[in-house]
């Protein structure tokens, strides 16, 4: 798919768009906190090729190929506001029936967005999403943040995003660990969720209990199924691709 930089409420980002299958849903894959468009890799290709689904993947904004964020510095509530950027991307590409592939940080827009905007929303796949913070999330921030400062993970993700590396990092890891997002939730939220939900996660997610998939799919208003992965990390569509791939062109087509 051949990307441009579109304009959006005054914010240049980069997205990947196909829209060869007339009257079919668009696949909008979020990504997560430290992601882009091309670390998804063939994941997006493979999954809109089996369910017959145009696709659609961008870049936040100072993500990737996206231009930078103004500041590090963060509003508690910025995944909300990223889900209405969301929701202003699609109107601005005239795109009614969404199909939301979500990881991590992009899980929890994906959820957002569907709570906020259901007319637009036809389904969710919420992968490894997070609705509140636990210790295990904020261990897993940490140790991150050392990973960043003794190895080389800075390099590796300066091939993604450019310059904006530090931007991007202190922005991820200063706003979840600060002391007032330690009461950050979407709990509030989740009973507005009336499209079909599916919620992947690994069994040793080393950023969340099973306990966000658990809480998640009981307090949704439309049908929700869940998929725990055994011997599985924070990202399954990476560590068993094939598994998540069947399982997820089995919900779209179902829900499609």
């Amino acid at each position: 798919m051949e990307g441009r930089i579109i304009d959006v409420k005054d914010k240049k980002l980069y997205i990947e768009y196909n829209n060869s299958f007339e009257d079919k849903p668009t696949i909008v894959f979020l990504h997560d906190s430290l992601g882009s468009v091309q670390l998804w890799r063939d994941f997006p290709a493979k999954l809109a090729a089996a369910t017959e689904c145009n696709v659609l993947a961008y870049d936040r904004l100072g993500y990737g190929k996206s231009f930078p964020m103004p500041t590090h510095v963060r509003p508690v509530n910025y995944m909300e506001l990223e889900a209405d950027l969301l929701n202003d991307l699609l109107t601005e590409l005239n795109i009614t029936n969404a199909i939301l592939f979500g990881h991590s940080d992009g899980g929890t827009i994906a959820l957002i967005a569907a709570a906020k905007y259901p007319k637009r929303i036809k389904a969710v796949i919420c992968e490894a999403g997070h609705i509140f913070v636990e210790d295990i999330t904020l261990k897993g921030v940490y140790d991150a943040w050392e990973a960043y400062k003794t190895t080389n993970l800075p390099e590796r993700l300066q091939k993604y995003h450019g310059d904006k590396v530090e931007m991007l990092f202190k922005a991820w890891t200063e706003t979840w660990t600060r002391d007032d997002y330690r009461t950050w939730n979407i709990e509030y939220l989740l009973k507005d969720i009336i499209c079909p939900l599916l919620f992947i996660q690994g069994e040793k997610d080393e950023y969340g209990t099973l306990d966000q998939l658990e809480k998640t799919v009981s307090q949704v208003s439309g049908n929700s199924e869940k998929y725990i992965i055994p011997e599985v990390g924070h990202t399954p569509h990476k560590e068993v691709q094939e598994l998540v791939l069947e399982r997820s062109v089995e919900f779209i087509v179902k829900n499609s």
